[in-house]
């Protein structure tokens, strides 16, 4: 398939400097014209070809990187480009080797606006032949339906809904999941008739209250106790029920509701005030079925769960428990849903599966970040009562030109499990920072008290943020001497928190029984600071997949990547500058998906500066480069350590905000990536000791934890890898979250796994 779009072409003197010739511009009479050819090619990527004079010819892919791809998929008619490809990838072209050496700033509309050795003038084979894979984005969706307290009966809102229990039993439980419903209407807390109640009511009910289906109610019981109620001429009870404010005196549901407001409503009876609301009858009683996360641990599953099916869905990225980007597993892989069609009533078929209440949002417009896998389903049309997003109607994600900036995501209802209410901030600048302090039973009394921060890392301050409903931990704090806990609340009540990062509340996570703290009370209790948004950093593994191969290099080429701890140790032992070293080239680009701008640690002042590549490095550790045998132990490593963050590239129409130059910012901005080439020192693994056989290669990004992201399940990147002495191969490249259809791993296990400690 050939695309075609002309391009005014400048005609450019030449200019001659001190006998040199400046890199020139592509000259031609015509208009330029691409195509993208070779086996593997499809409308958006192929191998790059150009005409000129006439004849087709190919792009070295000398010097070729993201803008110069970018230029050329623009030229092409589609709005950006995915990545790129050298060595020939899309197989090798024939005739003239047009353009070599083309360096394009990136907002160029043409490759004919870009430098480069000028027509023909290239040292390449077609062994070098560059391609392209092409990206034709759209734009971005409206930003969320939510549910917005719909005007319910005579244009006033109908506000929240509880259970007020009755029973004993009732009351004990947290969170409480079964009572008489009251609903808030014009501020005013209102019982709800039974006559006419169904189940479909009771659905709605619970899911507003985070409760994903509801159960039958024994209500010949409730009638008995009511009755006994009436009876009592000293009732208070009974007097209030003759007011028709104390009644909401009907309610009617389809059950696929996401808010009561949404049901047809009656206040009061046809003829309002002169008739009696609710003759004859008692408050509705309601039973809801809490989800897995929110059962007391020894309670039974109100119904047989498939773990496996349970599974097939997930929330990413959220910054609280309940709500984020929405994936499906399909074909052993997971991938988004895209917001075409997405609604409350499908956002909330989802909330439900996942064992939460209703949505109380639909999000649009990848508004909890992007991925980067396929996109799995788009247009959904769940009509409210299915078990499973999949038994819902839907398109394949592919069929209408979606892409990440049209990631679906929720937010759902969750049960007040009254865990906010056991968690607090002292002594910070904001509401968002400060002292931890938690309530706990010391010798059958609830006290406050400090936590030791002994042990406190980002996987417990995670858990603390998110409790305290303050999104995600921006830093783990040891030593708070500067700010000032409650009066009477400094004593440590807590000590050897260790949490795996998915719990609600510190008080779930494992912990001394006798509080030990080696420290101490005062300066050393355990803070946080939090932050609603944090950055999430992805590795782009079909690039990795597409860009491996093996060099042999000299050396004498090596001393500065040898000053840099980039080669295995034997290097030290060799004859300097004779022989070489075997290096696993492959090229990385590390997405930032999250939501918030991925910044060094340290500031500037904490900075190195290395001699040999001219420039500072910010991160002491941030990614481990690794080759392991298939039960997991280490043979090679690459020693990447310190980095130069910057932004590589950004999506068409951002603007580049951090660059290494001159001593410049260094982060990585939201939606754009940091690319670290194939060519470049360091970005490889020393395999020279290694022996020919099966393997898998391993990137870990930010393996220590050191700064905060969204979500750290997708920070490692594994690759089968099959050396036979002479070549190698990479294949099943997939970051750590994108296959795994079982349960998660828990943040510890990850983590023994990124040290290989099997």
């Amino acid at each position: 398939i050939m695309w075609f779009l002309p391009a005014a072409l400048p005609l450019l003197p030449l200019l001659l400097l001190l006998g040199q010739a400046p890199p020139s511009r592509p000259q031609s009479l015509g208009t330029m014209k691409l195509r993208l050819v070779g086996p593997g090619s499809g409308p958006e990527e192929g191998r790059l070809e150009v005409l000129h004079q006439g004849q087709w010819g190919t792009v070295c892919d000398d010097d070729f990187a993201l803008q110069e791809a970018t230029v050329a998929c623009r030229q092409l008619g589609f709005e950006g480009a995915l990545t790129w490809a050298h060595s020939a990838k899309y197989g090798s072209g024939e005739g003239p080797i047009w353009l070599d050496n083309v360096h394009c700033v990136g907002t160029e509309s043409s490759l004919d606006q870009c430098g480069s050795n000028g027509w023909g003038v290239s040292d390449c084979t077609h062994s070098e032949d560059v391609g392209v894979v092409c990206n034709p984005q759209r734009h971005r969706g409206s930003v969320s339906e939510r549910v917005s307290n719909a005007l319910g009966p005579q244009d006033r809102r109908l506000e929240e809904v509880r259970l007020k229990p009755i029973l004993a039993s009732a009351k004990r439980q947290s969170p409480v999941t079964e009572g008489a419903v009251e609903v808030k209407y014009e501020g005013h807390w209102r019982q709800v008739c039974d006559q006419g109640w169904t189940r479909n009511n009771s659905r709605v009910v619970c899911g507003m209250l985070g409760f994903p289906s509801e159960a039958p109610v024994d209500s010949h019981h409730y009638r008995k106790v009511w009755d006994s109620k009436m009876k009592d001429p000293n009732s208070r009870l009974k007097s209030l029920t003759k007011k028709n404010s104390f009644w909401i005196h009907r309610v009617n549901c389809l059950g696929t509701e996401p808010h009561m407001a949404n049901c047809q409503v009656q206040v009061a009876p046809a003829q309002g005030k002169l008739r009696p609301a609710c003759p004859g009858g008692m408050h509705a009683v309601v039973s809801c079925v809490a989800g897995p996360r929110f059962r007391p641990p020894k309670a039974k599953p109100g119904r047989k769960e498939s773990r496996a099916e349970e599974m097939k869905v997930r929330l990413r990225s959220g910054a609280q428990v309940g709500e984020g980007r929405v994936e499906v597993l399909m074909n052993r892989q997971w991938g988004t849903v895209c917001d075409h069609g997405w609604n409350l009533i499908s956002a909330s078929v989802v909330c439900r599966q996942l064992g939460f209440g209703s949505a109380r949002e639909a999000l649009f417009g990848a508004q909890l970040g992007q991925a980067l896998g396929p996109i799995h389903l788009s247009e959904v049309r769940c009509r409210g009562y299915e078990r499973t997003l999949s038994d819902c109607p839907s398109l394949e994600g592919s069929q209408n030109g979606c892409q990440h900036d049209n990631d679906a995501a929720v937010r759902c209802n969750i049960p007040n499990m009254g865990f906010q209410d056991q968690v607090r901030l002292a002594g910070g600048r904001s509401p968002e920072e400060g002292v931890v302090e938690v309530q706990v039973e010391v010798n059958g009394v609830q006290r406050w008290g400090a936590v030791c921060s002994d042990h406190w890392g980002l996987s417990e301050a995670m858990v603390a943020c998110r409790q305290l409903g303050l999104g995600f931990a921006s830093h783990a704090i040891k030593d708070t001497w500067y700010w000032q806990g409650t009066p009477g609340a400094r004593e440590v009540v807590m000590s050897g928190v260790h949490c795996s990062g998915t719990e609600l509340a510190l008080q779930q996570c494992q912990r001394h029984g006798p509080v030990h703290c080696s420290h101490g009370t005062g300066r050393f209790s355990a803070g946080v600071s939090c932050t609603d948004s944090a950055p999430d950093l992805v590795m782009n593994a079909q690039l990795v997949q597409e860009t491996a191969y093996l060099e042999d290099r000299p050396l004498s080429l090596l001393y500065c990547a040898h000053e840099e701890n980039c080669l295995s140790q034997s290097a030290d032992r060799m004859d300097w500058p004779y022989g070489h070293r075997r290096l696993l080239r492959f090229s990385s680009q590390i997405h930032n998906l999250g939501r918030a701008d991925f910044r060094p640690k340290m500031g500037r002042h904490g900075w190195i500066w290395h001699q040999c590549h001219r420039h500072y490095h910010s991160i002491e550790v941030f990614t481990h480069y690794d080759l392991l045998t298939l039960n997991g132990s280490k043979v090679a490593e690459g020693h990447k350590a310190s980095f130069c963050l910057e932004d590589t590239n950004c999506p068409t129409g951002m603007q580049r905000r951090y660059a290494c130059a001159n001593f410049g910012e260094q982060g990585v901005t939201v939606g754009c990536w940091d690319t670290y080439r194939h060519d470049i020192d360091c970005q490889w693994v020393d395999i020279t000791d290694v022996g020919p056989g099966d393997y898998i290669f391993q990137v870990v990004v930010n393996p220590k934890f050191e700064v905060a992201e969204s979500d750290f399940s997708n920070n490692m990147m594994r690759c089968r890898c099959k050396y036979d002495g002479q070549r190698v191969w990479l294949h099943n490249c997939h970051t750590g979250d994108s296959y795994r259809a079982n349960t998660e791993l828990s943040q510890e296990q990850e983590q023994r796994l990124r040290n290989n400690l099997i």
